[in-house]
């Protein structure tokens, strides 16, 4: 149990350190700003509109959310690992007492403290608009957040997979490209079981798109659910849908550690 101990200490030790390093970064700053001014641009739309004010805040608020939380990820789980690399203070920690597997997973605690940091501030910002506007942030809209956080969380998981043993341009085309490709497997699951049907080729991207994460599945506002348009303005998702989507997020996100820790302990530091 001692050692169960030292060693999530020594991983929270590392995740508060990136959580402090990520912060202070001015590109992050610049991100969140431009997602808030989304959120404030939200409301000269919806002054445009005919008594459509709260719903467009929603919408922008949390494609706005989505959108610049997906750079965030994509820009954190990239470079923060290269950074120590570039900078070579990863050959003065690895030496210490200190597991490369308890490096990496302390690095990606931290990116998970400071996502959920700025999720939750970004939420906050939304609330205060729709406050602003006489709207009401309600749990549909907690959901829906909870529902990106968990994207999030994922997609840092399949940077940080790629930023293990490539480098940061590539991975974040790796980490981006994986993304667009899970946001559409509805429209190439259509195109394998259309066109497609009954063809080697359409055999081979359904098993292609059974290995690759579906983000789709965070993303379900106006999407078809049971032949019903789900919407945050009127029935969304239950609390059922978030829970098994949370239990793939932590599954497929932990295979995505599990082998970056496998490559990275591969790695040749000398």
């Amino acid at each position: 149990m001692s050692a169960v101990v030292s060693s999530f200490s020594r991983m929270w030790a590392i995740a508060l350190n990136t959580f402090r390093e990520a912060v202070r970064n001015k590109v992050l700053a610049i991100l969140v700003l431009f997602a808030v001014a989304l959120m404030g641009f939200s409301l000269v739309l919806g002054q445009l509109s005919l008594h459509e004010e709260v719903r467009i805040i929603k919408d922008l608020g949390l494609a706005g959310i989505s959108i610049f939380g997906v750079i965030i990820a994509l820009f954190l789980g990239v470079n923060l690992l290269s950074k120590e690399l570039d900078r070579k203070t990863v050959y003065a920690i690895i030496p210490k007492p200190l597991h490369r597997w308890e490096f990496l997973l302390g690095k990606y605690m931290g990116l998970v403290v400071t996502i959920t940091a700025l999720v939750v501030l970004m939420s906050a910002v939304l609330a205060g608009f729709l406050a602003i506007q006489g709207g009401h942030h309600g749990v549909s809209l907690v959901r829906a957040e909870v529902l990106i956080w968990l994207e999030l969380s994922l997609l840092m998981a399949v940077a940080m997979l790629f930023s293990s043993f490539s480098s940061p341009w590539l991975s974040a085309m790796f980490a981006a490209s994986l993304w667009v490709i899970g946001r559409n497997t509805g429209e190439l699951e259509a195109f394998a079981g259309g066109k497609l049907e009954g063809t080697s080729a359409g055999f081979v991207l359904d098993a292609v798109l059974v290995a690759l994460p579906d983000f789709r599945m965070f993303y379900v506002s106006g999407a078809n659910f049971d032949d019903a348009v789900v919407s945050v303005h009127e029935s969304f998702v239950s609390w059922a849908y978030v829970g098994s989507a949370a239990a793939y997020a932590f599954a497929y996100g932990g295979l995505c550690l599990t082998l970056a820790v496998i490559l990275f302990g591969r790695r040749d530091f000398t």
